[in-house]
């Protein structure tokens, strides 16, 4: 193991920086500790929500930024924010801009107000949405609070280096990459180094060899919890130390011990681990010990509650930039006057840039609160409603810090209290209230999507086209063709999985093309969903086009926490300035037994807003939605039908062209009496006793709708209802799962409630899994004869004569 305890033997890195440099670093240090200082003041003001901050982390991250080049990568937690300070990507201004929630993009670049204080990202997108050049700018993943789930993204951040630097192919995109050269640094506190995802991705960083550079910011804490109840024998590196590699040209990787107060030593590892990490590709942890936290964890409490006076006193003579000023003091680099004054100016500095960061984001709220005042005081006077608005007006006039909601929920009750009246200042009022409505739809609400040339509705829908002849082939062929259409087209996809190599996936859609690839475009993992989700979220960011395959559905669950706080949310949370479009590639539905037979919609309609989920019938409307998702810049799911790759289909004539619209659901039989909404395996099960039920004079309507976000923007199925007047919802998911999504959104969302005549009906599978054997499947998940009762129950209803009770 690799070790760098003391300054000794690290003078020639030292030695390299002048004067300015070191003061430098002293007083971003200490700005970024007033920072945090005056942060928590203002949580306890009242000026803020809550405060999160990295007092105690200063030295070591100014270390860090020393060793952080242009083109590199950060994936990191919500303490570093001197490290981001340090690299010029964040300034005081906008630290306080993002602790008071200011929605504006340039005042509050990372987030625009919608992430809380700490979460730090930069801007890749240019207004277009379009990416920016990467290979230039340092560059920092926008961060998520769940601890350790940055970490699957920092191996896709970083594997992505790996393919820019060994795939000739790539060599022609320098905007994302120069050869590979570029580090994804990560960042994480040592208690969130018990989560699962961090040795997840450890050991997948350590099997990929991959420019991953780790630092373990090691405060002994998580909250309240110590280490003796977070780590085996309290130390993450000595139980990592079978990750060593045992020599350069080895696998494995590199580990750094190094005391988070001591700058010199930190200068020293951070640029001899970098320049390891850079050069050769080797993964890297640097274990950052005895590190500080002097405020505790956040302003939600105070660690003087759990700590012991003796950790108290050893925090506070171990404070690193204490100790950094004893070592500026020791070495003749400063005068005591000298760091004095940088302490003094660092708090006056921190101060100017508070002030103006409130006013920037106050002054308007107040400008706009003045504005609604006035309209209800004209309001009063030409509606003569003066008590019974008074205690509206009174509380919002007097209010010495508004927030937007004030506003908006004092007009709407003032309108409401005058409904009825006539008066220019009542319709003043109401403009107002719409074009604020507007406003804060776009500061809050705007871009769950792409809003560039490249989201999902602007890609132009080519039809399939086949021809005469065309030969009926297994469904998998047709995936297999589309595939390798699509690597041919773009060099940017790639795609991996378990068993997506060398056998070519175990249901044989990827058959060959990694012998026609090679390994680089196709290629095999271990069993880790997690990571092989997080490999090709960090490679999307870095302008890739990843095809991430989980084997069967059900191991989706493994993933679903990444996708749902990382990839679904990520152009929302950075309103507009970061994207990863990601493709995960799976198949569910009807197979056999507990754990190969997943329908879990309803779960995945709920975690991942922000991605598409994509559910087609059978292979050639997949290779449709393929050929669109891969031409577009948005993430989606898309979930192939298991028992589907042997079924016979026709290979369309242009295969890697035509592109197939999501949210378009399509009309599989026309019918007059009742319309069946599916989708996926459910298809010809339903057109099975849709067959049944002509035979009992019974005309049924079929839709597949194809893909469940979107859901039918244009409404087929209010359309058919208003024809048929029935409907029934059928799928593979629990009761209450998607057929209740899509109950809502044609009822309630579209308002086709007006055109039933009956009870609209949902058909299931049971609340369990279904047990293993066809026997199991035939009694849990819906089948022919159910939907054939279903159907034939509420036609009976309707018309008992006609359809007289079966049984």
């Amino acid at each position: 193991m690799s070790t760098a305890e003391t300054a000794a033997d690290v003078q020639y890195s030292v030695a390299s920086l002048s004067k300015e440099d070191l003061l430098r670093d002293y007083r971003l240090g200490w700005e970024s500790r007033h920072a945090s200082l005056a942060g928590r003041k203002e949580v306890f003001m009242g000026k803020a929500k809550f405060g999160i901050f990295g007092d105690g982390k200063e030295v070591p991250q100014l270390a860090m930024a020393r060793a952080f080049r242009a083109g590199d990568w950060r994936a990191g937690y919500y303490r570093d924010q001197t490290f981001m300070l340090a690299i010029g990507e964040l300034t005081l201004q906008q630290y306080f801009a993002q602790l008071y929630a200011h929605p504006d993009v340039e005042a509050e670049p990372s987030t625009a107000g919608r992430a809380m204080n700490g979460h730090f990202g930069t801007r890749h997108l240019d207004e277009d949405g379009n990416f920016k050049n990467l290979a230039q700018s340092k560059n920092s993943s926008a961060d998520i609070s769940p601890t350790g789930g940055q970490m699957p993204r920092l191996v896709g951040l970083a594997y992505a280096s790996k393919l820019y630097r060994q795939n000739p192919e790539l060599h022609q995109y320098s905007q994302f990459s120069v050869n590979g050269n570029e580090v994804a640094f990560g960042t994480i506190g040592n208690a969130s180094t018990s989560e699962g995802m961090f040795f997840e991705a450890i050991n997948a960083a350590g099997v990929l060899q991959i420019p991953m550079l780790i630092s373990v910011w090691d405060d002994h804490y998580g909250i309240s919890v110590p280490a003796e109840y977070q780590t085996t024998k309290q130390n993450i590196s000595e139980i990592l130390k079978g990750f060593q590699r045992e020599g350069e040209g080895q696998d494995g990787f590199e580990i750094f011990r190094v005391r988070g107060w001591d700058y010199a030593a930190l200068i020293d590892t951070y640029q001899r681990a970098a320049e390891v990490c850079r050069a050769q590709h080797v993964p890297v942890l640097i274990h950052v010990q005895e590190v500080t936290q002097p405020q505790g964890h956040s302003t939600s409490g105070s660690h003087e509650r759990y700590k012991s006076k003796d950790r108290l006193s050893w925090e506070e003579e171990h404070d690193c930039l204490r100790k950094m000023r004893e070592w500026l003091l020791l070495e003749g680099h400063a005068t005591e006057q000298e760091l004095t004054q940088i302490e003094n100016e660092a708090k006056e500095t921190v101060k100017v840039a508070r002030t103006a960061a409130w006013n920037e984001f106050f002054n308007p709220i107040k400008q706009e609160a003045a504005e609604v005042v006035a309209l209800l005081n004209r309001l009063v006077k030409e509606t003569g409603t003066e008590n019974q608005l008074h205690e509206l007006v009174e509380p919002l006039e007097h209010n010495p810090a508004p927030i937007r909601a004030d506003l908006v929920r004092t007009v709407r009750r003032a309108l409401r209290a005058v409904r009825g009246t006539r008066s220019a200042a009542r319709r003043d009022l109401q403009n107002w209230l719409e074009q604020a409505l507007a406003e804060n739809a776009d500061r809050y609400n705007s871009y769950l999507f792409s809003q560039s040339e490249e989201a999902i509705g602007n890609i132009e829908e080519v039809k399939a086209t086949f021809a005469a002849d065309a030969p009926q082939v297994d469904g998998r062929e047709v995936l297999q063709a589309c595939f390798d259409a699509n690597f041919q087209r773009d060099p940017r996809i790639f795609a991996i999985g378990e068993d997506v190599g060398r056998i070519g996936d175990v249901n044989q859609a990827f058959a060959g093309l990694q012998e026609k690839f090679g390994e680089l475009r196709v290629t095999d993992t271990g069993i880790r969903e997690c990571t092989i989700v997080g490999q090709g979220i960090g490679a999307a960011m870095r302008g890739l086009r990843p095809i991430t395959e989980i084997q069967y559905l059900d191991y989706l669950l493994y993933a679903i926490q990444i996708l749902s706080d990382d990839v679904a949310c990520l152009q929302y949370r950075t309103k507009g300035g970061q994207k990863a479009p990601l493709i995960v590639r799976t198949r569910g539905h009807r197979l056999e037994g507990i754990w190969h037979s997943g329908s879990p919609i309803q779960m995945i309609l709920g975690a991942i807003r922000g991605m598409h989920l994509c559910v087609p019938r059978n292979m050639t409307q997949a290779a449709g939605f393929y050929n669109t998702l891969l031409r577009s810049d948005e993430p989606a799911i898309v979930i192939e039908c298991l028992n589907g790759y042997r079924l016979k289909e026709r290979i369309p004539q242009n295969i890697g062209e035509f592109t197939l619209p999501l949210g378009q659901p399509e009309t599989l039989k026309k019918g007059d009496d009742l319309t069946i909404v599916t989708y996926g395996s459910m298809c010809r099960i339903v057109l099975d006793a849709a067959r049944q039920l002509a035979d009992a004079g019974i005309s049924v309507e079929v839709i597949d709708v194809q893909t469940l976000l979107p859901f039918d923007v244009d409404h087929v199925i209010a359309d058919s209802l208003q024809r048929t007047n029935r409907v029934l919802f059928a799928d593979e998911d629990v009761p209450g799962g998607a057929t209740a999504y899509m109950l809502q959104q044609v009822l309630d969302e579209q308002q086709a409630y007006r055109f039933l005549d009956s009870q609209p009906r949902c058909l299931s599978a049971q609340a369990h899994r279904p047990p293993y054997g066809s026997d199991g499947d035939y009694f849990s998940k819906p089948n022919a004869e159910d939907v054939f009762d279903a159907v034939y129950e509420i036609m009976q209803e309707a018309d008992p004569k006609r359809f007289p009770a079966i049984y």
